[in-house]
């Protein structure tokens, strides 16, 4: 049986800036018109960590019953160490699924009933990206899921609960919490190449090779700093999240000079990291620039 230290890993906490920025950029965007209202916040940031602590552990189950984890470099999984049963993992997952419909579906009772659609797409997203017979995160597109879930639906979705509207800075916030979350996930994927190859994993890493996501990395970490200058044009505090360059400098250093297995962790930790910091210094900017 998993101990308490080992399902808090298993639920991968340094993922959570994936789940916490989004809100904090989307609630900066309402706070911009004036509209920002504090328990729907908070309710959005429940859906969203409830979400990525049930996709982390639906991935723990999936890819530790089908042996993608059997010989990992990274976190301890508690399906592929065999700490914790596959059932017992589903069931903690389903929880968490079942925890982020229940705080969505009272936002969507009281702004739009069709954001229960959207909460559903989110919840099958999540379940689908290593579930199913046909995973899609088997087939290059987890980026895409992530770029969209936790940076499209999780901002705008944050934005339009508190003001019932969107915006142009909501959007720029959007994109650019999706390309650090799709950072994340690259270094990620980066760093199971040769693991997933065997495996049969064809991630986005995977189709496009080594030399190739390593330059996407740039990219995706290059965006959100484009963003902050677009910003500008909603106030000029918006430059506050350059402070955030430093750390997406650090981030991208080890991916740069070729770095693999677990010498790609510092990456995960600091792209998390610049993410959480563009995230509060843009919020703060949004809402009292």
């Amino acid at each position: 049986m998993a101990t308490a230290g080992q399902w808090l890993e298993g639920a991968r906490p340094r993922t959570l800036p994936n789940a916490i920025s989004p809100v904090i950029v989307g609630t900066g965007a309402a706070a911009a018109l004036g509209e920002a209202v504090w328990w729907k916040a908070l309710l959005a940031l429940v859906v969203s960590l409830a979400l990525n602590i049930g996709v982390n552990l639906a991935n723990d189950y999936s890819d530790g019953i089908r042996g993608t984890d059997d010989e990992r470099v990274g976190p301890m999984r508690l399906v592929g160490s065999g700490a914790a049963s596959p059932a017992a993992v589903k069931r903690a997952a389903f929880a968490c699924f079942g925890v982020a419909a229940v705080a969505g579906l009272a936002l969507a009772l009281t702004s739009a009933w069709w954001l229960i659609l959207v909460g559903l797409v989110c919840i099958v997203g999540a379940w689908y990206y290593t579930g199913g017979r046909t995973p899609y995160g088997y087939s290059g597109l987890g980026e895409v899921a992530v770029f969209v879930f936790f940076g499209l639906v999780a901002v705008l979705g944050t934005l339009f609960v508190q003001a019932e509207q969107l915006t142009l800075s909501g959007l720029a916030g959007a994109v650019a919490m999706g390309c650090f979350s799709s950072a994340v996930m690259v270094t990620n994927n980066l760093r199971d190449i040769p693991t997933d190859t065997e495996s049969g994993k064809r991630t986005l890493a995977v189709r496009l090779g080594d030399p190739r996501t390593r330059t996407l990395h740039l990219g995706l970490l290059t965006t959100p700093f484009v963003m902050s200058l677009a910003l500008v044009a909603a106030t000029p505090w918006a430059l506050a999240g350059l402070l955030a360059a430093p750390l997406a400098v650090r981030a991208h250093a080890p991916v740069r000079s070729g770095g693999l297995g677990l010498e790609l962790l510092p990456a995960l930790r600091d792209t998390a990291l610049a993410m959480l910091v563009w995230s509060v210094a843009t919020g703060l900017a949004l809402a009292f620039g």
